[in-house]
């Protein structure tokens, strides 16, 4: 049997790098379901399930209010919506996904700029839930929460899938690492007069396991390399193509923290 040249796998590489790259590049990044990259990359998940605990939480609220929905699939995925349900979502795309999904069930969902103030009167929820804010308004979320009323929250922590981050912008300062720290998330929800209950940090393994996979989860999670595009970042992902060759998946590690706030009765 004859053996490769090395040109030959240079090229075979090239086109699998072609093909991957455009394939991700093509593909729909709206809503918030990452179901595209199964087989592709994995990443370990919290041990709190953040989805079920929401869902019971809503099953025992009469008014209950998402921020920052996305495409309003983990608000779709409790089995029953209290009898005033509302989301809000920025991305236009995403207000239309969520509204398609969300409305059936009888929630309502509105465009909103994702800063304050939220568009809605004092003490007019029991509930309130967001999973993965890009900024949390304690203040606003005190304002909209009635006494005896609940924030429940799954965020990003300081210096999640870092590792790639840092891949295509190099090493970021200490005030950009220790971003999102769970202990001021704290400290913050406690100056806008809340008590919080419950808070638990975990970090996660994730694994990508082709370029593709790194090109889909750029596009969609936009906050991570701003500015993303593969024609501005084509050689990193060539580099990291070979490396994923040569060395198998690229492994970084997600930041992920549960926070848990009820305002005073």
């Amino acid at each position: 049997m004859s053996e490769q040249s090395p040109t030959a796998g240079s090229e075979n590489s090239d086109a699998r790098f072609d093909a991957l790259v455009a394939e991700a590049a093509a593909v729909s990044v709206d809503g918030w379901d990452f179901s595209w990259l199964d087989g592709r990359a994995t990443e370990e998940r919290p041990s709190w399930g953040y989805a079920r605990a929401m869902a019971d939480r809503l099953g025992r609220a009469r008014a209950a209010l998402d921020i920052q929905t996305g495409g309003g699939e983990v608000l779709a995925s409790a089995p029953r919506l209290p009898p005033l349900t509302v989301a809000t979502e920025s991305w236009p795309p995403n207000i239309a996904r969520a509204t398609a999904l969300l409305h059936p069930r009888g929630a309502v969902v509105v465009a909103d700029a994702d800063e304050p103030p939220l568009p809605f009167g004092d003490h007019a929820f029991d509930l309130v839930v967001s999973r993965h804010p890009v900024t949390t308004w304690w203040d606003e979320i005190a304002r909209v929460l009635a006494p005896g009323g609940t924030y429940f929250s799954q965020q990003v922590g300081p210096a999640s899938v870092f590792e790639l981050v840092e891949y295509f912008l190099g090493p970021q300062p200490p005030e950009v690492r220790g971003g999102r720290d769970p202990l001021r998330a704290r400290a913050d929800a406690e100056a806008a007069g809340l008590d919080v209950v419950d808070l638990r940090v975990e970090r996660l393994r994730t694994e990508f396991f082709d370029i593709g996979a790194v090109v889909y989860f750029l596009r969609k999670v936009i906050w991570m390399v701003p500015g993303f595009t593969v024609e501005a970042y084509l050689p990193q992902l060539r580099s990291l193509h070979r490396l994923i060759e040569t060395e198998g998946p690229f492994v970084a590690y997600s930041a992920r923290f549960l926070i848990e706030a009820r305002k005073p009765r």
